[in-house]
């Protein structure tokens, strides 16, 4: 399906001037009209504030604010004009804990580099046709962190240790799950 985005408003937020160019323009060719681009964290906010983009692309390794912590900024400033902003996270690093780390910030889609503009546009429309829902635990604020539906779940309760409402927890119940955390913890050598 092809889209019109003359209208929609990116933010590019990259440090590096090639790959800024670059991003911009894949976005031109991609039909993008108005794209806004910044070298550092802190140009980018203020754009962001001044024009309210409806997406941001911003790589994670930055001086002197990281991608991250822009994130961080984007989703919990009183001063941010739309913390529910769809972000792609730029990034050459895709080990689990950094994929890990950048779905916990809030981030909405993962972008490796070097990426190809089949991968940028994938991540675009992801946003558009399959947005997630928000979730704000006092801990996490940013797009839901699951992608999967479970079909198989046929009840009330998520987890083994949930327990019908008014029913009490059992010893049982938590030396079950105590185990299983321990056991995690031995493994990953985390948590």
């Amino acid at each position: 399906m092809t889209y019109s985005l003359e209208n929609v408003a990116v933010l590019i937020v990259e440090d590096m001037q090639p790959m800024m160019e670059l991003t911009r323009s894949i976005l031109n060719i991609f039909g993008f009209k108005r794209v806004f681009c910044a070298r550092d964290a802190e140009k980018g906010f203020q754009i962001l504030r001044e024009e309210n983009p409806d997406i941001v692309i911003t790589d994670w390794l930055m001086e002197p604010m990281n991608g991250i912590d822009f994130i961080k900024q984007i989703r919990s400033s009183e001063n941010s004009p739309n913390p529910y902003v769809p972000i792609i996270l730029m990034t050459g690093y895709s080990d689990r804990v950094r994929v890990e780390a950048a779905r916990d910030s809030g981030v909405t889609e993962f972008l490796m580099k070097p990426y190809t503009a089949k991968d940028l546009y994938s991540r675009i429309v992801q946003i558009i046709e399959k947005p997630r829902q928000f979730v704000d635990c006092g801990t996490f604020f940013g797009p839901d962190r699951r992608r999967r539906k479970n079909f198989d779940y046929d009840g009330p309760y998520r987890r083994a240790a949930d327990t019908p409402e008014g029913e009490e927890d059992t010893d049982e119940k938590r030396k079950i799950a105590s185990q299983i955390l321990q056991d995690l913890r031995e493994e990953t050598g985390k948590i």
